[in-house]
């Protein structure tokens, strides 16, 4: 894929707010953007990526729908308002319908689920329309990828507290830990 042929608005660095608040998906994230030829502006939380956004008006945003314990879909509607125009991706490790479409009524140009390389963040971000040509899934979500999505939710919800979780989730504190240990399968 030729980076430079998706650059728009006559600036060859264009601005980039990158809001994630796992450090090193950040900085990893961050850097491979920048590779790409962004200038990116990187936030940890809410408030931090208000500040910058009021400062650089950024041409582009890359946010996480988890900023510690405020949501990234307030970001994206407070972003629109900062910054007209700008193009803003969603990034969730766990997908729902719901916050998708919620995150496109806010003003998010597209919805991306982790794990997620920067080509597609790149492409996501260039997107004009949906593709009508896309055919739905010949099947749904294994059992194991449901469970692993749900686990991650709950695990979110109590700000990565294992134990917490477990007691959540009904199930013994070890198991927890060799569950979250296993990669997700992606069907």
């Amino acid at each position: 894929m030729n980076h430079t042929a998706l650059k728009t608005r006559n600036d060859p660095h264009p601005s980039l707010l990158l809001a994630e608040d796992d450090e090193i998906f950040r900085h990893v994230l961050s850097r491979a953007l920048a590779e790409r030829g962004y200038d990116v502006i990187a936030a940890r939380d809410l408030a931090d990526a208000e500040r910058l956004a009021e400062d650089h008006r950024p041409s582009y945003a890359v946010v996480d729908l988890r900023l510690g314990d405020d949501s990234g879909l307030e970001l994206i509607d407070r972003l629109t308002r900062i910054s007209p125009g700008i193009r803003a991706v969603i990034l969730t490790g766990y997908a729902s319908i719901a916050t998708a479409v919620e995150a496109i009524k806010l003003g998010a140009t597209y919805y991306l689920t982790k794990p997620v390389d920067a080509d597609e963040v790149v492409a996501a971000l260039h997107r004009d329309e949906g593709n009508p040509g896309i055919s739905p899934a010949e099947r749904p979500c294994s059992v194991k990828r449901l469970e692993w999505e749900h686990i991650q939710q709950v695990l979110q919800q109590c700000q990565g507290n294992i134990s917490e979780t477990a007691r959540k989730l009904g199930m013994h504190r070890r198991t927890l830990q060799r569950k979250l240990q296993k990669r997700p399968v992606r069907h």
